[in-house]
């Protein structure tokens, strides 16, 4: 018997409707490559790994700001973890580079979670307090000049190589991505995650020990984006100040697009990589159509404000 639309459950029809979106985008950027240029690069494998080796850096940034999202709260925290990570992993080299990076991750996770689960302040006052702090240590760490480090074998390897034909940074995503559904989906924490943010006080009185399940959404958060720090510093053979500005709006398009309610209690990782696969083709089609950077952000403002008032205004329900 087939199933209409509106007999879908809610947090499948976001999911349907990124995904025909991205339908759409892949039709319209064919059409205007093909008038054009003369041939279609978007349906191209080679050209599709290539932004999907470049998007992973957003699906795992993405990654982690869903299980926040999911909270009902927010990380903006995430641009100078990024750079962060990145500058500490290079300046330190050699084999403890990737724990370092990981490890300021961390850090960042427990002070954002701590700050927001014990002392209640609003996330996105925190967190943005936070990031502040953050480039200011690693202006001071680098004198205010671009740091002069290398990123090391192992990164550029996790970064830029391949294997079998398929950038090992790929693998690398999905490999995160199968961490994050296993959590949402079979681990005692992820059913707090969607309880929590669904209602917090009830969550509370139920037995979770919900200061512990907000502070460990914040950790895994700042760990995907220090990940994703080492990636991008590893794509880019070296750390740069800013480099992790470009992944906000975007990973908050991305969570939002694919269907997770931006007040918390409802949504899907699947909606979340079908958002970030969608905000990446857009990014493609709009660089060739020459859209300069200052329209790509208005267009994923305006996304985020359409999505809230299209999935905000409901009940919130548990997954």
């Amino acid at each position: 018997m087939s199933l209409s639309f509106a007999s879908l459950k809610p947090e499948d029809k976001p999911v349907l409707i990124a995904s025909g979106f991205v339908l759409v985008i892949l039709l319209v950027g064919t059409v205007y490559t093909m008038a054009t240029q003369g041939s279609a690069p978007l349906l191209s494998p080679n050209y599709l790994l290539q932004q999907l080796q470049t998007g992973s850096f957003l699906g795992i940034v993405a990654a982690g700001m869903m299980m926040v999202i999911l909270l009902g709260h927010i990380d903006l925290s995430i641009p100078w973890t990024v750079a962060a990570a990145a500058m500490m992993a290079t300046t330190v080299g050699g084999d403890m580079a990737l724990p370092t990076g990981i490890a300021v991750g961390i850090t960042v996770g427990l002070v954002n979670g701590l700050g927001v689960a014990y002392l209640r302040i609003p996330s996105m006052i925190f967190t943005l307090g936070v990031d502040s702090v953050l480039r200011g240590l690693m202006v001071w760490h680098t004198g205010g000049f671009a740091p002069q480090d290398q990123a090391t074998p192992i990164m550029r390897f996790l970064a830029a190589d391949k294997i079998l034909g398929i950038p090992v940074a790929i693998f690398v995503w999905v490999a995160v991505s199968l961490v994050i559904v296993l959590i949402l989906g079979r681990t005692a924490f992820g059913r707090a995650v969607y309880a929590t943010g669904n209602r917090e006080g009830a969550a509370y009185l139920s037995g979770i020990r919900t200061r512990w399940v907000i502070v460990g959404a914040f950790v895994i958060s700042s760990v995907c984006a220090a990940m994703a720090g080492i990636l991008l510093a590893g794509y880019s053979t070296k750390a740069y100040q800013g480099m992790g500005n470009a992944y906000l709006l975007p990973a908050i398009a991305a969570v939002v697009i694919g269907g997770t309610r931006i007040l918390g209690g409802q949504g899907r990782y699947a909606g979340t990589v079908v958002g970030v696969t969608l905000i990446v083709l857009l990014n493609s089609v709009l660089s060739i159509m020459q859209m300069p950077e200052a329209g790509r952000q208005v267009i994923y403002g305006c996304v985020i404000v359409g999505m809230l008032l299209v999935y905000g205004r409901g009940n919130k329900v548990v997954s």
